[in-house]
């Protein structure tokens, strides 16, 4: 049981996206980290409420059998309950011999929950405390670019993830959006017109400019066309 008081005595905080992530130091299973150290990096930082549990255990199965996804994307995985690290061990261990796959990231143990106070991960209605099932994509500058949380009861969706992290990087790396249902090689959606005269030239002719507008401001094009942002403007 966590101690009430010691969590109270952490400040609240309210997290947002585009806020810079608050930094920490814990015990993993791969020792001690910090997030600051993956900084140049993606880091999905995610909880879940509990160890040897069904659900949970589903999860990291599959971030196991997709780790080479996350890698490919320069995605760090970092994983976080306040169960501790024996149990942690323990768990991971036995989804080794149950699956064969050995964990390729580590998982803290937050014992005091700091790192769950810190992140709104704790539900604080409940006497046996949980972290609650949510997740935190901070970008290489370690801004948080998006935040998803989960029931208990259901499982989360890697490939919505892994989607997710493809659409933020594209967001990033080119400076145009993506549209509802995106999947990588659709096209995208460039920003609204800066001036009358662009306007016009998207109502008139936009495939001089290479787009497809449906109405002027709702015009699409392929990534092919598209310059990379220089790294300042990221």
């Amino acid at each position: 049981m966590i101690n009430r008081e010691i969590i109270d005595e952490t400040p609240r905080q309210c997290l947002t996206i585009g806020r810079i992530a608050p930094d920490f130091t814990a015990i993993t299973t791969e020792g001690v980290v910090t997030l600051s150290q993956y900084r140049g990096q993606w880091v999905l930082l995610f909880s879940h409420p509990g160890d040897f549990t069904p659900v949970c255990t589903s999860e990291f199965i599959a971030f196991a059998q997709l780790y080479p996804e996350f890698e490919k994307r320069n995605v760090q995985l970092l994983g976080v309950s306040i169960d501790s690290n024996p149990s942690h061990l323990g768990w991971l261990y036995s989804i080794m011999e149950m699956t064969g796959l050995r964990m390729p990231f580590p998982l803290i143990s937050d014992r005091d929950a700091k790192v769950a106070e810190l992140y709104g991960m704790v539900n604080p209605d409940r006497i046996y405390e949980q972290s609650v099932r949510d997740v935190f994509i901070i970008d290489p500058n370690q801004r948080i670019r998006a935040i998803l949380a989960y029931p208990a009861t259901n499982g989360r969706n890697m490939y919505e993830l892994l989607r997710l992290i493809d659409a933020l990087q594209v967001t990033t790396t080119y400076g145009v959006s993506t549209p509802a249902n995106w999947m990588p090689g659709d096209p995208v959606i460039v920003p609204e017109a800066r001036t009358f005269d662009e306007l016009l030239q998207r109502v008139t002719d936009p495939e001089s400019v290479g787009l497809n507008c449906l109405a002027w401001y709702y015009c699409f094009t392929d990534l092919s066309q598209v310059t990379p942002l220089n790294p300042e403007s990221e």
